[in-house]
């Protein structure tokens, strides 16, 4: 993969359902599942940032970045299927993605710079409720639709 126009995301995990539905994922698995999960269409590695856990590199001629949000959907919901408690239902999973226009917070490697994609991967059982808490739509609302991404997973 080293001659390809590089996008680069980093994703941080926001767990939001009781430990008793679903087990949290610790920083390893997280990211081990997307390491594994997005093998044939990115290179991803753990990252040493208290918000940001994997940094995935991909080919922004072959995928676009909402693309890639509906591989990381795929691949959380792929691992999940096997750990859901029995009898009760999948959590709800949104891929909300975004472009950093401000200043990055530090200069380390393993942070979020301006023009690169963060990407908070979301587990929850109510989606609306989540987005709502979160003023998803207000923050959205004067941000080109190019420089933001929603992938959402109902089961």
């Amino acid at each position: 993969m080293a001659n390809f126009a590089q996008g680069r995301m980093l994703l941080s995990h926001n767990f939001d359902i009781a430990d008793e539905v679903i087990p949290p994922l610790s920083r390893e698995e997280f990211a081990k599942l997307f390491i594994e999960g997005l093998r044939e269409s990115a290179q991803c590695r753990l990252v040493n940032n208290p918000h940001w856990i994997v940094e995935v590199l991909f080919d922004t001629s072959k995928f676009s970045p909402t693309e890639m949000g509906e591989k990381y959907a795929q691949a959380l919901l792929n691992i999940r299927r096997s750990q859901i408690k029995e009898g009760l239902s999948l959590p709800h999973i949104l891929i909300l993605g975004g472009i950093k226009t401000t200043p990055a917070m530090s200069s380390s490697p393993d942070s979020l710079q301006p023009g690169e994609w963060g990407v908070d991967v979301v587990e929850t059982i109510d989606a609306q409720r989540f987005l709502e808490g979160i003023g998803w739509e207000t923050a959205i609302a004067t941000k080109p639709s190019e420089s933001i991404f929603k992938v959402e997973v109902k089961n």
